[in-house]
Parts: C-alpha cells; structure tokens; sequence
C-alpha cells in the first residue's frame, strides 16, 4: 500500500496510461468472476438485518458524538473503556460504501498466489456489491460511484472503476454521511498506526468499518533463499539481502506482529478484520465480511495462520 493520501498523479504519464489500460483489461474479468463467486455463496441467504429504528435489537457499537445520550448501553460500557449504544433492526435500505486498494503493491502476484492482489481485491468488491445491491442496499464506492439502489449497481460500479482516475492510499470519505458501513480491501502494508490515524476519525464519525486485509503468500512466508534483490513497488527503492534465509524469521515475526497490532486496533474501535490470502478460495474472505455486514461474526479468523 503507498503512502497514505499520495496521489498518483506524480507518476510518470506513460506509466500511468499503462496501469489504466491495465485495470480496463482487468475489471470485466473480475466482474465475471465476482458474479460466479456470489451465486455461489448467496443460496439460502434472504438478505440481512440493518440497524435502525426497530423492536429486535441488533448489535452494540460504539458511541459516536452527537448521538443521543439515551441511546447508550451503560450496563454494557461498564464493562471496558469504551461507551457503546444499543443498534436495532431496521428493514429500510442501507448505504454500504466499499473501496478497493489499487496501489502499485496490489499488482503483485508470485508463483504461489493464484491470482494478483488487486485481482482478488477487486473480485471480492464486485462480488459483495452484487450480493448486496440483490438484498436492496445503497451501494457507493468514495470518490468513485455515489452510492446507488440498483439490481445492476456491481456493473455500474465495475464500468466506474474502469474510468475513475488513478490513486493510492486510502480514500477520501468526507463525503459519507450518517451511520453508514464501509468495507476497506487493501494490502494495508503501512504501519498499524500509520493506517489507524486514518481510520480511526472515521469510528469516530460513527461508521461501521470492516477492513479486509489481501496477502499474496509469499508476503507472509518469506521463502526466498540466497543472493534476493527487493523492490519496493511505491517507490522503487531496492534493498539486496546476500541470504534472505537468514531474515526470514525476524521479517515473519515482523509481518505478522504488524497484522495483530492492526487487527487489535480495528476491533478495539468496534470494527471487523478479515485476513486473506489469494491462494486460498475468495468465497472465505467474501463469507466473512457479509458475516460482518449481517451481525453475524465468522467463528473464526478467515485465512489466517
């Protein structure tokens, strides 16, 4: 994942123009793929809950200023540190905002991942909008599509990404309002804390987040051996490691303390963290999140370790 916020822009313009014509090239055939992968899981699903004004009670989440004081479970924030309302069901249209990372990173692709990073990434947003836009949800996707209540809203937000202008890092969400949800699919290689102070405006706000992290396995089990030249696909620094072997353990111990760090500050913000990798079925990761989207929490970690 680039820097946070960096536009584009600053790229080279046959570069760019290249990377375009890329993503073109790349998003029918993840639409199709999407449209596979969602009639494969949607059979027995008949929509999912939305919070709202209702009888059912729904969920917890936490406090967002503003909010009305009588809304606040005080039993169950007496329990930690944080202050928490009490959702109900509600049976109106939901505005759901996804996003996909398409930084040069989420191009890469090694011989044990089936298909790129930005490849699953895209997928997993195409297959989600489907199932959701046949529940009846409002579908947007920031600085890309304003969000939409349509039986074709995945097309729709599959010819808009084709067009939208190339950038990197995380979206620009002033633009969502109320209690919405919103699904991040990234890499998210920066610090835990660097991509927190990001997010964490956007809890505040009182959006319900759900962030899908997507690993090509070679970024998790390091299995490079002897003489290793690394390129950093941001910023085209190179580092060369004489025997990558020998920083193989302190690089996984590194990895995946940032993924639990990150994992931790999601959930403490009342946010949801799926982990994926693309040589595992894209059908897990998409399961989870709709989970998630339900109130339903998978019973475990999806593609972790």
């Amino acid at each position: 994942m680039a820097s946070i916020g960096q536009i584009v822009e600053q790229t080279p313009s046959s570069e760019v123009l290249s990377r375009a014509q890329a993503r073109a090239m790349l998003v029918p055939d993840c639409m199709v793929e999407a449209k596979r992968i969602a009639n494969t899981v949607i059979a027995g699903w008949h929509g999912r809950r939305k919070r709202g004004i209702g009888e059912n009670f729904w969920q917890f989440r936490p406090y967002a200023e503003g909010e009305s004081l009588s809304r606040i479970d005080w039993r169950r924030s007496a329990r930690d540190d944080h202050t928490y309302v009490r959702d109900r069901e509600w049976e109106a249209a939901h505005t759901i905002w996804l996003w996909a990372d398409m930084s040069p990173s989420m191009m890469y692709k090694s011989t044990f991942g089936t298909v790129s990073k930005e490849s699953r990434a895209l997928v997993l947003m195409l297959a989600l909008a489907e199932i959701l836009a046949r529940s009846g949800e409002r579908i947007g996707c920031p600085g890309i599509m304003e969000p939409i209540s349509a039986r074709n809203a995945a097309e729709r937000l599959a010819t808009a990404i084709i067009h939208a202008p190339l950038t990197t890092g995380l979206p620009e969400t002033s633009m969502i309002r109320g209690h919405s949800d919103i699904v991040l699919i990234g890499d998210f290689l920066d610090d835990a804390d660097r991509v927190m102070e990001r997010i964490a405006p956007l809890g505040r706000r009182g959006l319900r987040g759900h962030l899908v992290e997507i690993a090509d396995p070679a970024e998790e089990i390091f299995p490079y051996n002897g003489r290793t030249e690394f390129t950093d696909p941001e910023t085209g620094e190179k580092l060369v490691s004489g025997r990558a072997e020998t920083i193989r353990d302190e690089y996984r111990r590194a990895y995946l303390a940032r993924r639990e760090n990150l994992g931790l500050l999601l959930r403490n913000l009342g946010w949801s963290f799926v982990f994926h990798r693309t040589d595992h079925l894209a059908s897990e990761a998409l399961v989870a999140v709709h989970s998630y989207l339900s109130g339903m929490p998978a019973q475990k970690p999806i593609g972790g370790r």
